[in-house]
């Protein structure tokens, strides 16, 4: 969308303010918001904000820093305040001498992004955005079930699948072309997915899509959780991320083979760099205590570093669709992460198994989730780490990781997530209270 365009379209609507998002280093999105009138100073030279108040960002003596608004994020809200409409569009994060943070999720991912093209790709994502809805009362949330449904049920239409309709029917209307909803596996869970996109555009729907989905869940004094594992003895929320990598006139899926009709060596090389930095690439893709409490086995989560054609229980996943469908699907993240730092480590290690040729084991097509240790051990099939410390201890020693982060992020990101595992090393929780009462 041109600028011009925007500005006709902020007049044609009444548009009176629009909002300026992007996302610290945890993926938590932020926003300032400006009068309309004030777009045409943000586009030439952004609007300043103060860096220090953005956990992991600056410190206070560098703390001017920069939003310029990326022109094809624009989007007009689909909800009014108080009668007022409003927009939205993403921004990148600047600092004073006008060159890019390096501490911006986003700039980081589009590093990866050009140095994809570089090589000749442009990358494609398609993520699964999985979630709670679970009743508000007292203005908090209450951890219990609002319905019994399990997976794809046709449940009556109760204000859950109310709810999912609308979200479907707003994210239309803000440029989001969503491909299914539908409920999941757990009681009271669901599913969002949308159309495969550049991979920096799929992050922007991510954060679009958990805005949106929050909005709602409030409006229909509801409370909507990403968190991975809110309840015990039923599966956790995933964000299974499908990626491909298609030529730079988008015409051509460099995963798919023409001559064979099947995968391509760049796809073989893409999986082998992939699974080869899966563990570090865990602490960024699950980047909290509660990641963990999914990734065990039991609950169909993806705990085994292996690939298969279709079988669901490896870490990596081809579905059958070939053609300019090929992709491959990574599904161990989950919708706490950073999407823009989660796509960017994923893609980065299939970049790197390309550049190394880095070929992977044989796929795996046996039920892995009920295969013994011994049976493991005989395929080479190894596990993700157990627990958020173990993933930091990964990615800490991995040179790609701190490449693709940038020394600002990295070095941020693992201290916030060192305090975050020593807090949870030293709570007591109702657990031990029930266990050892009458010790």
């Amino acid at each position: 969308m041109g600028i011009d365009e925007i500005f006709k379209i902020i007049e044609d609507e009444k548009i009176r303010f629009v909002r300026l998002q992007f996302s610290d280093i945890n993926g938590a999105l932020k926003n300032v918001e400006i009068p309309s009138a004030d777009l045409k100073r943000a586009f030439e030279k952004g609007i300043m904000f103060d860096g220090s108040s953005i956990e992991g960002f600056v410190r206070i003596n560098e703390s001017d820093m920069y939003l310029k608004p990326d022109p094809d994020t624009f989007a007009i809200l689909p909800w009014t305040l108080e009668g007022q409409r409003s927009a939205r569009i993403i921004c990148d994060v600047y600092k004073q001498d006008g060159t890019p943070f390096e501490g911006d999720p986003r700039f980081r991912l589009r590093k990866v992004m050009q140095e994809a093209k570089d090589m000749g790709f442009v990358p494609h994502a398609g993520p699964e955005v999985e979630f709670f809805l679970l009743p508000r009362k007292n203005n908090k949330p209450s951890f219990e079930f609002l319905d019994e449904g399990g997976y794809f049920d046709l449940l009556p239409v109760d204000i859950a699948e109310h709810l999912r309709s609308e979200v479907a029917v707003m994210l239309e209307e803000m440029g989001i072309d969503v491909e299914a909803t539908h409920h999941e596996v757990a009681p009271s869970q669901h599913e969002v997915d949308f159309r495969y996109s550049n991979a920096l555009s799929a992050a922007d729907a991510v954060q679009t899509v958990k805005l949106v989905i929050k909005t709602l869940a409030i409006k229909n004094n509801l409370y909507a959780t990403f968190m991975p594992k809110p309840f015990f003895g039923v599966n956790g929320s995933g964000m299974h991320v499908h990626v491909s990598l298609l030529s730079t006139d988008l015409q051509k899926n460099m995963f798919f083979d023409e001559k064979s009709g099947d995968i391509s060596e760049h796809m073989r090389y893409f999986i082998g760099g992939v699974l080869k930095y899966s563990k570090a690439i865990t602490a960024v893709t699950n980047p909290t205590v509660n990641s963990y409490k999914r990734l065990v086995p039991g609950y169909e989560a993806p705990v085994n570093i292996a690939w298969s054609l279709a079988n669901r229980s490896a870490l990596v996943r081809v579905p059958s669709a070939r053609g300019m469908a090929t992709r491959i699907e990574y599904r161990s993240p989950d919708p706490s992460c950073n999407p823009y730092l989660a796509l960017a480590v994923i893609i980065k290690a299939g970049l790197q198994g390309i550049k190394d040729k880095i070929e992977p084991p044989l796929p795996v097509e046996k039920d892995i989730y009920h295969m013994k240790e011994e049976e493991k051990d005989n395929f080479g099939i190894d596990h993700l780490p157990s627990n958020l410390k173990e993933a930091l201890d990964e990615m800490e020693k991995c040179e790609l990781i701190k490449e693709t982060l940038g020394e600002h992020i990295f070095n941020k990101f693992l201290e916030m997530k060192r305090l975050e595992w020593k807090d949870f090393s030293i709570a007591v929780t109702e657990w031990e209270r029930q266990r050892y009462e009458i010790v």
